[in-house]
């Protein structure tokens, strides 16, 4: 700016030294070409009007590509730091974006009000933690940038995803219960109520949530290839962040004939049980075996470690930056099986509460 107020452009700073306007631009932008007398002559004129440089923002946009991705979530920014999953589904971003000499910006949608972010950042695409078609989805969409929607709640024909198989960790974790003896089992559900109750099989087919109906089914699955019926095997309504587990847990285990094995339907549920049966001197799994799903690193230093179903993170991950980045673009929603991990939270169900 000068002092009338006035800003001041290249083609001032170019005049002021004497110079084409292109050879003022390449000083700032591909110094090499130029003359060093010209070069300082160029610089000097720019400090002697205030000239701070090109806007990288233009630069970035008649480029037409900054090779950096940004993440959006319709929770606050803190989420991606506060939540084991989010934690180590960054880290392997992170990695994956390390690796391709690419930046990453975590683009806030403070007070619901993420438009300003996603429809301004400056990036080549974005990863939307986003339950399906949503308002994340539809400010991207307008943006007309790629974009790729990572655990979905429901699917979206025309929204490209890259999620994980549910049903078929959910399976692989009740079949390893069920493998160790365990038939009184209990599922400890999450997205179904805040209120620490037992929920009927029903309404957990009518959560709005994809990713909880698809494990509720997977644990059906396996209860009836071992002849257990659904309705044998309490689910209870747990928070996500696990804070109402020992309200919930004491519903079944003030029974006569408390389960034997627990279905978490996260690490972070999973983790909070965990230390529930700590405190009540429930032994891990001498009297109670208890399984997570998704895989989080916490979930290796619990005491006992827990077993779960770990998210192929780093593949989603390098899925997800290699879409935006280059394509090709997932064509719907491209799903991504689980691995068992067996720790120690998991072992032999306890003599004569077997088959």
């Amino acid at each position: 700016m000068t002092g009338s107020g006035r800003t001041i452009r290249l083609r001032d700073v170019a005049e002021a030294a004497g110079v084409s306007q292109g050879t003022a631009s390449n000083v700032f932008n591909r110094p090499e070409v130029v003359r060093e007398e010209v070069r300082e002559r160029v610089r000097e004129a720019a400090r002697a009007l205030g000239y701070a440089g090109p806007s990288p923002k233009g630069r970035l946009l008649r480029a037409g590509k900054t090779n950096a991705i940004g993440v959006a979530a319709a929770e606050p920014l803190e989420y991606f730091f506060a939540d084991p999953w989010a934690r180590r589904l960054m880290t392997e971003v992170a990695r994956a974006c390390d690796a391709r000499g690419a930046g990453l910006a975590l683009v806030s949608v403070a007070a619901g009000q993420p438009g300003w972010s996603i429809e301004s950042a400056l990036v080549d695409g974005f990863l939307l933690r986003c339950g399906g078609r949503e308002l994340l989805v539809e400010i991207a969409q307008r943006r007309g940038l790629p974009f790729v929607a990572l655990s979905l709640d429901h699917a979206e024909p025309d929204v490209p995803a890259v999620d994980i198989d549910d049903f078929g960790g959910a399976r692989l974790a009740a079949r390893h219960l069920l493998g160790l003896g365990h038939r009184r089992l209990a599922i400890l559900g999450i997205g179904l109520g805040a209120a620490p109750d037992r929920v009927q099989p029903d309404r957990v087919r009518a959560t709005r949530y994809m990713n909880v109906r698809e494990r509720a089914r997977g644990y059906w699955a396996a209860l009836a290839e071992a002849g257990l019926p659904e309705a044998e095997v309490p689910i209870l309504a747990i928070r996500d962040d696990g804070s109402n587990v020992g309200a919930a847990l004491a519903l079944l285990f003030d029974e006569p004939e408390p389960p034997t094995g627990l279905l978490a339907m996260s690490d972070k549920v999973a983790m909070a049980a965990l230390g529930w049966l700590a405190e009540r001197g429930l032994a891990v799994p001498g009297q109670v075996s208890v399984m997570g799903f998704d895989g989080v690193p916490e979930g290796a230093r619990t005491e006992p470690p827990l077993s779960t179903v770990e998210q192929p993170f780093r593949r989603i991950a390098e899925r997800a930056v290699a879409a935006i980045l280059d394509g090709p673009m997932p064509q719907g929603r491209e799903v991504l099986p689980l691995t068992l991990l067996v720790r120690g939270s998991t072992g032999s169900a306890p003599n004569g509460t077997g088959a």
